[in-house]
């Protein structure tokens, strides 16, 4: 490693960032910082090649540069971040790497998050959420959060609160959602892996449109504490997207396992994800679902997609066969609807208890507004049976899994779509069209609380990423790290970037 070609500063980069001069001097260059992973950064740092300082400069730089093309960074914690390099950071695994929450169901004290909604834009936390003490432990550096749609409840990130968060492949196209902030700001460099969430597909989704890799870990598996263990009532889990799968895996070690009052534990995979990754794999048996499951086309792409993850497998030694589980897909979607919607009514109230008064349905985008007026509607009745649809579609996927070892699907039916078309801000009845006509594979994990994960693996003739997706057992993230890091090595992904730079925004 040349520290002297490592610290040299980016003219271009840091003029663009408009940085103290301090900072700049601080910063390293990007073309050197881009070029590793959250491993490679926080070893560089533990060996003394580079200081904790130095990185967190050159992701601020990258930032700033880039931002105001792409709008993934919405809420800025630059000098809560500085003062923390300065104090000290703990001796963790990943002491030093920079890293962005999604502002969407997380605290970090004394800072906002806003979930993407006007009436929360001064929401403060009032203590750090049990995964972000978790981050913090393992030495990293939290420097802000990225964008979110409201509440996260389209496959998009746009909101009337921050305005269109775009793909660093295409300004014109989404970065998915609703993690799709936390999927530009990895793809446009500005770090190698942040947080995300994923309710219905909002790790997957994103990762697949900015050609990245993003895994859903089982129900349970990360912490949703302190105030609540679970999000809508189970269907979202935390994790990140990344660039590399040994990012994942260690963010993964760093950060999973029960919090107090944790009920749902899955089964420990691996002691550690990342030592994992080096064990050999048996030959899988790999179940081909290539169908929509509400009967609609899936796009030439996503097939192109597909059948190339599917050789790729092949070619590794995996058994690879047409087959689907077959759920009951009408009751679990309509579950689905009653739970995302308790949620949301649940979170309005409970700000309007904050905010010591009613929030009119203008101040929320109009598939929410609408949303909300049907959810004060919903009974108990209403409720059990959604949980008991993802229950028996649970079920039939477990024994599924029990003549395959992984079911390989697309992760939408449609390319990366423009922004715009799954907006929030629009009549209710196209945006149901349009989101069940882009995404009925990844929701029926999280009902089930199956893993599940995006592999980049595929670039369409104009030039966008397609991810491919492949659920496991209950509680198999290791089999699903092993597979990725088989592929990874197979057909390289890392070195792929978007030519931001060039782009007009």
């Amino acid at each position: 490693m040349n520290r002297r070609k490592f610290l040299a500063t980016s003219g271009a980069l840091l003029a663009a960032a408009q940085l103290p001069q301090s900072a700049q001097a601080r910063a390293l260059a990007y073309s050197d910082y881009a070029g590793y992973d959250a491993v490679g950064l926080a070893e560089l740092i533990a060996r003394g090649e580079v200081s904790a300082g130095e990185v967190l400069e050159a992701a601020i730089a990258r930032a700033e540069a880039v931002n105001p093309v792409i709008n993934a960074v919405v809420l800025k914690h630059y000098e809560l971040a500085r003062a923390a390099v300065s104090r000290g950071l703990p001796a963790g695994p990943l002491r030093g790497v920079p890293l962005l929450l999604k502002d969407l169901g997380v605290g970090l004290k004394g800072t906002v998050t806003t979930n993407g909604c006007r009436p929360f834009r001064d929401a403060v936390a009032t203590e750090n959420s049990t995964v972000v003490d978790r981050y913090l432990a393992a030495g990293m550096v939290i420097f802000g959060k990225t964008a979110s749609p409201e509440f996260g409840q389209t496959p998009t990130t746009e909101s009337l609160l921050w305005g269109l968060t775009r793909n660093p492949w295409d300004l014109a196209y989404s970065a998915g959602g609703s993690s799709g902030g936390a999927a530009a700001a990895v793809a446009a460099g500005i770090i190698p892996a942040a947080h995300a969430s994923d309710g219905g597909g909002s790790i997957r989704i994103p990762a697949s449109n900015c050609g990245l890799f993003g895994l859903k870990p089982s129900r349970g598996r990360l912490p949703f504490g302190p105030r609540a263990l679970e999000s809508w009532m189970g269907l979202s889990m935390m994790h990140v997207i990344s660039r590399s799968v040994r990012d994942s895996a260690v963010l993964l070690d760093a950060t999973q396992g029960a919090e107090a009052g944790s009920r749902v534990v899955p089964p420990v995979g691996a002691a550690s994800y990342r030592a994992g990754l080096a064990a050999p794999l048996k030959p899988l048996r790999i179940a081909l679902w290539d169908k929509n499951p509400f009967g609609l086309p899936v796009h030439a792409d996503c097939q192109a997609a597909l059948a190339h993850a599917a050789k790729l497998c092949a070619d590794l030694g995996h058994r690879v066969e047409h087959a689907a589980p077959q759920l009951p897909v009408q009751e679990m979607f309509a579950g689905m609807g009653v739970m995302t919607g308790t949620g949301l009514l649940l979170s309005i109230r409970d700000r309007e208890k904050a905010l010591g008064r009613r929030i009119a349905p203008e101040e929320l985008e109009k598939v929410n507004a609408h949303n909300l007026t049907k959810a004060a509607g919903y009974s108990a009745e209403d409720l059990y049976r959604a949980r008991a649809a993802f229950d028996r579609g649970g079920r039939v996927l477990d024994e599924f899994f029990g003549t395959y070892d992984l079911i390989l699907s697309p992760v939408m039916a449609i390319p990366p779509p423009k922004l715009g078309v799954m907006s929030l801000d629009q009549d209710y009845d196209k945006f149901v069209a349009g989101v069940i006509n882009s995404s009925p594979f990844t929701a029926p994990y999280n009902m089930s609380g199956h893993p599940a994960m995006s592999v980049p693996l595929f670039w369409n003739s104009a030039g966008l990423p397609i991810g491919s997706q492949f659920a496991a057992r209950f509680g198999d993230e290791l089999t699903l790290l092993q597979l990725a890091a088989q592929l990874e090595q197979a057909a390289p992904w890392a070195a792929r970037r978007p030519a931001l730079e060039t782009r007009k925004g």
